[in-house]
């Protein structure tokens, strides 16, 4: 039962979750490491068909890409979907190009939203909003990336545009990249502090309160 989660004017996490529950039955979900991971555990409707494979606790940013490489190889004609954050993907996003050589149809989600979100969330919760290299306001175009790369980029900023790409994606059945441009104050909960145990995590009721 996951957390209640506001939906944004535009286009917010939850929005992107409930298209790939409805766009696909059978799938592989793979996650990257962060809010968008933890987003996704909770909202991604698990199924006999429809799984997810992440790393963990084990913090290993960049896994997402490579992840879904290995688990397209290993379940041929499985749609595999790849999340992961801005951050993230640039840690390995050249694996694009093994995807496109290898002729692995995965689809790329990235939850844009030009931080490292989950260290950001914890430096605006718990260390007085000191930001410290979490902001990646920069001028990476994920999608000449892409195409530079041989695959098919697409951005959105709407749930519209999302589903259009989405839909398209799943149709040319080649690497595709959906750069997701989310609000930068999304956070995940719930949260526990540093240091507390288990048993005081708190979310966004309690944190309002």
């Amino acid at each position: 039962h996951p957390l209640s989660m506001k939906n944004r004017p535009l286009m917010g996490p939850l929005d992107i979750f409930n298209e790939i529950n409805k766009q696909f039955d059978k799938a592989i979900i793979v996650t990257d490491v962060g809010q968008h991971q933890m987003l996704t555990s909770q909202f991604v409707d698990i199924t006999e068909n429809r799984k997810l494979i992440m790393s963990g606790g084990l913090g290993t940013m960049g896994y997402g890409l490579p992840g879904a490489i290995g688990a397209q190889i290993g379940n041929p004609g499985v749609p595999v979907i790849s999340i992961s954050g801005d951050g993230g993907m640039q840690m390995n996003i050249q694996e694009l190009a093994t995807a496109v050589l290898e002729e692995l149809p995965i689809i790329n989600c990235i939850f844009n939203n030009t931080y490292l979100g989950m260290v950001r969330q914890w430096q605006d919760l718990f260390y007085g909003k000191r930001y410290s290299s979490t902001v990646l306001d920069d001028t990476v175009d994920f999608v000449k990336v892409s195409e530079g790369l041989g695959a098919k980029g697409y951005r959105v900023s709407s749930i519209e545009e999302f589903k259009a790409a989405l839909k398209e994606a799943i149709e040319l059945n080649i690497p595709c990249v959906i750069d997701c441009l989310i609000d930068r104050e999304d956070k995940v909960f719930p949260m526990v502090s540093p240091g507390a145990a288990i048993s005081e995590a708190f979310d966004r009721q309690d944190l309002e309160n």
